[in-house]
């Protein structure tokens, strides 16, 4: 490997320009390719350990070297310098923070302390990548020569300082970086400027055919190549035998070829330089064993390329702007022009979400289906929609997750000032824990594609409501009666109007003390109706309003009465027109042409069950997003290495772990468990009993019996000799031969389960209930996926059923709820630092006034190679990885 090193060193070198050259430290400039590559692969470097003086990274696009950044330690101390080079043509993609990023991470867990970069002065560029990397804010100062450890003359510059332990604030710059990288690489694929259709056919019904013709029809804002070989022109335009015969640069490539043929089509549009790929081809994960062979052969491809791809298997995508105008889609429908994103990974539901967009008037702004997710993912497109101005409502449908813990990361950010809906299909066991999921990022989950667009047509046309305040108006009192059973079985509230409501209404009703829901009969006048409704709205008793209309002879007058009211009220206003779902062209605002629906346009429900089920779940994302956030502790007591050191000794085939290694792993996060020691002999018992001190506890040690005081596996407070033989042959009558465990006697307090779970598809998960017998059989735990918040946490204490014990009230005093939390705290940054880690279960927690007591702890692993991903990210598109 030394050889392919040097030679790509060499002719990264090659490619620096004068200026460039003077910018390198000497272990650049003055050794040879060879002896670059030799200084920097130095043997064991890739599995370097904490005490290696060197390492570098490098990015690979398309088999060539584009990029190295490396470290070398100064002698006699845990700072390093560092090093950055990147190929002119590939700079301001990102590339060199991202091999920052990646340097960075390496260094700490090699126990460098600090990166520090020297730059001449007036190198403004490079300046501006470590600022960006984070250099900035750590320490800034004036160079000095031979400085660097290395033999460069540093005179004449800056030194900049970047320490490398884990920070809220490194970890932000790292999460800034990557939605900003992959925001615009996601951006490249919507608005491209050039596209070119591989395999697009003369054959109406074709997926060629049709993508190319929907291009064409859509206006796209740039030109449109046709690829076909066996044809000199599709739908009258000129076709190309060959993408690389194109004569202008192409952005987008949609590939619509056989599958066995998709490979070369890659490598064409890499040669081509094209930097991204829609595969609307089926015949690959569906495909059985040879068809997961293409798509990995694929992935590769486009990965190796520097290509962003989307599919296959997918229907592809569709861009709005009219600054753009892309539907590089086949399904038909033209979804009208809006601020809803919407994404889908079934290319098969891709052409129901079109068609039932344009049903209910929900204009979109952008539309992306992935299929097979071999790139491209939901995550990728939710940090686009993150910073895109044109869209303010999200709507998903997922099928499963690639990363969960980031998904929960970005949507929880993203939710905060764009609400996002999700439909995950596929019901199954793991509902729970995808209920945590979604409740810890905010994410709105709905269970049907209804739904969905119900809460779509909601959000991106009216305010979120302030509340769960309902004020019902209507034609019909048997209607009011179901909206009003609908609004309570949603956990909405209908309350009665004050004094100061019902005065308002009974000017305009002509009778006393109206009620909530307002009847005013099936044939209100228009102008009547239109007063009820800015009375109910105006007042500041309701959080929303629903107009319920059935048919009337001026069914069109009253429309007109709801969005009047609607386009000037503060909260939300919606509408029930019985039998009828979408939105009636009297209920939609006149736009601007850009969004739809325009702003005041009322959503329509075709029963008072689905309204209020919709303004159910926009009060519920209200309050998630009004509430404070919180902030993830800085914890103390941490050695993070002690439980990296104990999970890696540990055996990982299921089995619970020696207690010897849970306390080493538990004790890495400043956990300690309750001293316990197991006995096989009731001699032995009394031996431990007597160095522990009495009164102890006798307990078998069958894990089926832990805590089962019901049974008689557990005798608590047993103080002496006579009483301990006494306990023995009561647990041996009971459940039978086993070995026992002693531990001294813990202080009283409430009992309760803690448990760290690495679900399969939803990653770590946090869950707290209280213990016991009966709550074993009674009490579902209440979960919650990472990060957690001191917010979060401290509502899951307080959320859990029988919350009372643990919080007091009723003459029931308070315990030690703060320490609690902080077991939570504990075990959360456990799942996040020590990944091997499949399972942490602490039953019992005590919970004391003060302080907690862990009486019992285990721990497994997680099979090897299935370790939670936890390296830094990977530059999408292109390779990075250590010289090996």
């Amino acid at each position: 490997m030394l050889g392919t090193d040097a030679l790509g060193l060499a002719e990264l070198r090659a490619g620096l320009s004068a200026a460039d050259v003077t910018r390198l430290p000497a272990r650049w400039a003055e050794r040879s390719p060879n002896e670059l590559a030799g200084h920097l692969t130095a043997a064991g470097n890739p599995a370097a350990t904490r005490g290696s003086g060197r390492l570098a990274v490098a990015a690979v696009l398309r088999g060539r070297l584009v990029g190295t950044a490396d470290y070398e330690r100064i002698a006699g101390s845990d700072d390093a310098v560092v090093a950055l080079v990147v190929e002119a043509a590939h700079r301001g993609r990102g590339l060199g923070l991202l091999l920052l990023e990646h340097l960075i991470a390496a260094a700490r867990e090699r126990g460098v302390s600090h990166l520090v970069a020297d730059l001449r002065a007036g190198d403004d560029r490079a300046l501006r990548v470590f600022h960006a990397a984070g250099f900035a804010g750590a320490e800034t100062r004036p160079r000095t020569p031979r400085q660097d450890g290395a033999g460069q003359d540093g005179a004449g510059g800056v030194r900049v300082v970047f320490p490398t332990a884990q920070t809220s604030r490194t970890r932000g710059i790292s999460r800034a970086l990557e939605q900003r990288a992959e925001a615009r690489s996601i951006a490249r694929l919507l608005t491209p400027r050039a596209v070119a259709v591989v395999g697009a056919s003369r054959q109406p019904g074709s997926a060629g055919h049709e993508v190319f013709r929907r291009l064409l029809a859509s206006d796209f804002h740039g030109p449109v190549y046709p690829v076909n070989p066996a044809a000199r022109q599709v739908a009258s335009v000129y076709a190309y035998p060959d993408v690389r015969e194109i004569p202008d640069a192409v952005d987008l490539a949609v590939i619509a070829v056989p599958a066995p043929a998709v490979a070369d089509a890659v490598r064409a549009c890499a040669e081509k330089d094209v930097r991204g790929l829609i595969v609307v081809s089926a015949g690959f994960a569906e495909a059985g064993p040879d068809g997961r062979a293409r798509l990995a052969e694929v992935t590769r491809l486009a990965r190796e390329s520097g290509m962003r791809l989307i599919g296959p298997n997918a229907m592809g995508v569709i861009n709005t702007d009219p600054a753009v105008r892309l539907h590089a889609t086949f399904a038909a429908g033209d979804p009208p022009v809006g601020r809803v994103g919407a994404f889908t990974q079934s290319g098969a539901l891709a052409g129901t979400f079109l068609t039932e967009a344009s049903r209910r008037a929900i204009g979109l702004s952008t539309f992306v289906s992935t299929g097979d997710r071999s790139d491209v993912s939901a995550n990728d497109v939710l940090q686009y929609w993150q910073s895109d101005p044109h869209t303010d409502v999200i709507m998903l449908h997922l099928q499963g997750f690639g990363n969960p813990r980031k998904f929960a990361r970005i949507a929880r950010r993203v939710g905060r000032r764009k609400p996002v809906i999700a439909l995950k299909s596929g019901r199954s066991a793991a509902d729970p824990a995808l209920d945590a999921l979604f409740t810890s990022a905010g994410v709105i989950r709905v269970d049907t594609l209804s739904q969905l667009f119900d809460l779509a047509a909601l959000l991106a046309s009216q305010p979120l409501p302030a509340g769960r305040r309902v004020g019902v108006v209507g034609t019909s009192s048997a209607l009011a009666a179901l909206a009003t059973d609908a609004c309570r079985t949603a956990g909405l509230e209908v309350p009665p109007f004050s004094t100061a409501t019902a005065e308002a209404l009974s000017d305009t009703l002509g009778r006393p003390e109206p009620a909530n829901p307002v009847d005013l009969g099936a044939m209100a006048a228009p102008e009547r109706f239109e007063r009820a409704l800015r009375a109910v709205a105006a007042s500041a008793d309701v959080d929303a309003v629903l107009a319920l209309i059935t048919p009337h002879p001026a069914v069109e007058e009253l429309a007109r009465a709801v969005r009047a009211v609607a386009g000037s009220g503060r909260v939300p206003v919606v509408a029930s027109y019985l039998g009828y779902d979408g939105m009636p062209s009297a209920l939609a605002a006149p736009g601007d042409g850009i969004a739809t629906p325009a702003p005041g346009s009322v959503p329509s429900f075709a029963s008072p069950e689905s309204a209020a089920l919709a303004l159910a779940r926009a009060a519920g994302h209200a309050a998630w997003r009004s509430r404070e956030q919180g902030t993830v502790p800085t914890l103390n007591r941490l050695d993070l290495d002690r439980a990296r050191r104990a999970a890696a000794a540990g055996p990982t085939d299921g089995t619970w772990l020696p207690q010897e290694l849970v306390g080493d792993i538990l004790g890495g996060v400043g956990l300690a468990v309750w001293p316990s020691e197991p006995v096989t002999t009731a001699a032995q018992a009394l031996d431990t009993a007597e160095r522990l001190g009495w009164p102890v506890a006798l307990k078998i040690a069958d894990e089926r019996f832990r805590g089962r005081l019901d049974v008689g596996a557990v005798r608590l407070g047993v103080e002496g000799p006579g009483a301990l033989a006494e306990a023995w042959r009561t647990i041996r009558a009971a459940v039978g031969p086993g070995d026992m465990v002693v531990q001294p006697m813990a202080p009283a307090g409430v009992s309760t389960v803690i448990r760290m779970t690495q679900d399969p598809a939803i990653g770590p998960l946090l869950s707290l209930r209280l213990g016991g017998a009966v709550a074993d059989l009674l009490v579902d735990p209440l979960a919650r996926a990472l990060p957690i918040t001191d917010r979060d946490a401290a509502e899951m204490v307080r959320g859990i059923r029988g919350a009372v014990l643990l919080v007091g009230g009723a003459g029931t005093p308070a315990a030690d709820t703060a320490a609690l939390e902080d077991v939570l705290h504990r075990l959360a940054r456990l799942a996040e630092e020590v990944p091997a880690v499949a399972e942490v279960l602490l039953d019992p927690v005590l919970v004391g006034r003060p302080g907690v007591v862990l009486l019992h702890a285990g721990v497994r692993l997680l099979p090897p190679g299935t370790d939670p991903e936890s390296l830094p990210r990977r530059m999408t598109g292109s390779g990075v990885e250590y010289f090996r």
